[in-house]
């Protein structure tokens, strides 16, 4: 009664109506009357519900407008957020409901509410939030919230891919792939034109070539990479890689290579003179000679076409091997940045088969169109040799692979790099390509191909690699 007394004194003063001391009875017994009682109770009742109502609203209000920040996606990359509700203040919703994900790709797990799934398109993409909160109805229409998800484009989309001129003289194919036998272990070569060319129609400018020279018992893989601001790079490349091959393939014959196979034998039984030495010198006589056979071949193709030899520049990476009944002869030579790397059988040890010309030590890449590279006095440090009694791999790649697989030339030395390389050619990467190194397997070359089409922001070279297995 108390309560009452006070609403009605406070309703009357409001209209300027005091209670005087002659009508205190009156008052009592106007506050008393029922009709009155319940008149301030349906007042107050309604006044409750006006400021749920309100609160409601306000409530609904904040939310509707309450800035809320996704974490950008990307078309073809999985995406996945949490939207924390406590973070949020959400708490108090009865019901949630995302609209709008399904054209994008997207899921929404309502009991982790987590957001997730593979973008599909891109954008200042629009999402609706269907929610009602604690105090409403459960016929009521939900409210909608509309947040902004920006997708970015899958950057592999904004590269064009145009077709080289297939009428120009010196066109090849842009991506090339094969496997075959190698000795009595298997070969697999994938040589694939880099984004950056793709972009603008240019050339392939690495090349590869392989033989198996029958009547010697050797083998021989060889790698180029032509320089990108060469004009005929393509073709320097391309004719390093077939010169080489070419030149053993004249002056690795049994008669030449009779003293070199005993002394190959002597130096694996620790017997004769000088074995190392004579190694070395075999090496250094034979590999220089073809490298020198192969500067002055393209000089020549240089003078003929009335270009200058600087057109021609390309690296060059070369590997010999011979199967010998005490083990696997590997000869190597390396002039410019494609390192070649061996791995010994039970994955422990690499063994870097040359050392690149990047970095203070080589001063800057080298071709091998580059005469003085044949005077410096570095240039007997550009041979290899290793005999072991087995490999897991031998590798030769250019830098279009080892720029975003190896980032640094140290790296090249470490085998848990090449461990984590094996690693990923096995399928262990954003893309989940894999290369299946069965020797049954018959797909490998266009596996190895489709693997090389690995995204790595700033690395879109040309890509060449050469697996021996």
């Amino acid at each position: 009664m108390e309560e009452i007394e006070k609403y009605i004194k406070a309703f009357l003063s409001q209209n300027k109506i005091d209670i005087t001391a002659n009508k205190a009875a009156l008052f009592k017994l106007f506050i008393e009357n029922e009709e009155n009682i319940n008149s301030v109770k349906i007042i107050q009742e309604n006044q409750r519900k006006i400021m749920v109502n309100w609160k409601l609203k306000t409530r609904i209000d904040d939310i509707i407008s309450q800035s809320i920040s996704l974490p950008n996606g990307t078309v073809n990359k999985n995406y996945e957020t949490k939207i924390d509700f406590d973070k949020l203040g959400w708490s108090d919703f009865i019901s949630f409901e995302i609209q709008g994900l399904e054209q994008i790709g997207l899921e929404f797990n309502t009991e982790d509410k987590i957001l997730f799934g593979n973008p599909k398109i891109s954008g200042d993409l629009k999402i609706q939030i269907l929610f009602r909160v604690e105090g409403e109805d459960d016929n009521i229409t939900p409210h909608v919230k509309t947040i902004t998800l920006i997708i970015n484009p899958d950057p592999k989309s904004l590269w064009k891919n145009i077709e080289s001129d297939q009428d120009d003289p010196f066109w090849k194919e842009d991506n090339v792939s094969t496997s075959s036998d190698f000795l009595d272990k298997k070969i697999v070569i994938a040589s694939k034109r880099g984004r950056s060319h793709a972009n603008v129609g240019s050339f392939r400018d690495d090349h590869f070539t392989y033989k198996n020279i029958n009547d010697s018992g050797w083998s021989i893989v060889a790698v180029s990479d032509g320089a990108g601001s060469a004009r005929l790079s393509r073709e320097g490349s391309k004719m390093s890689c077939e010169l080489i091959v070419s030149y053993f393939e004249e002056h690795f014959t049994p008669e030449n290579l009779k003293e070199f196979d005993e002394t190959l034998f002597n130096h694996h039984n620790k017997t004769g003179e000088d074995t190392s030495k004579k190694i070395s010198r075999f090496v250094y006589e034979n590999l220089s000679k073809a490298a020198w056979f192969v500067n002055k071949e393209l000089e020549k193709t240089a003078t003929k076409l009335e270009r200058s030899l600087k057109d021609f520049h390309a690296t060059l990476i070369f590997t010999l091997v011979k199967k010998y009944e005490f083990g696997y002869a590997i000869l190597s030579f390396g002039v410019g940045d494609c390192p070649i790397g061996l791995i010994n059988k039970d994955l422990t040890e690499i063994k870097l088969m040359n050392w690149l010309d990047v970095g203070e030590f080589g001063g800057g890449t080298r071709f091998i169109t580059m005469p003085e590279i044949f005077q410096s006095k570095q240039f007997q440090t550009r041979f290899g040799f290793k005999l072991v009694d087995d490999f897991s791999y031998l590798m030769l790649m250019t830098d279009g692979i080892y720029d975003p697989k190896f980032v640094v030339e140290a790296n090249l030395e470490k085998i848990e790099k090449w461990n984590k390389f094996l690693v990923d050619l096995q399928g262990e990467n954003q893309e989940g390509l894999k290369v299946d190194f069965n020797y049954e397997n018959a797909e490998i070359a266009d596996q190895l191909s489709n693997w090389m089409d690995f995204w790595n922001p700033g690395n879109h070279d040309d890509r060449t690699l050469a697996i021996i297995y």
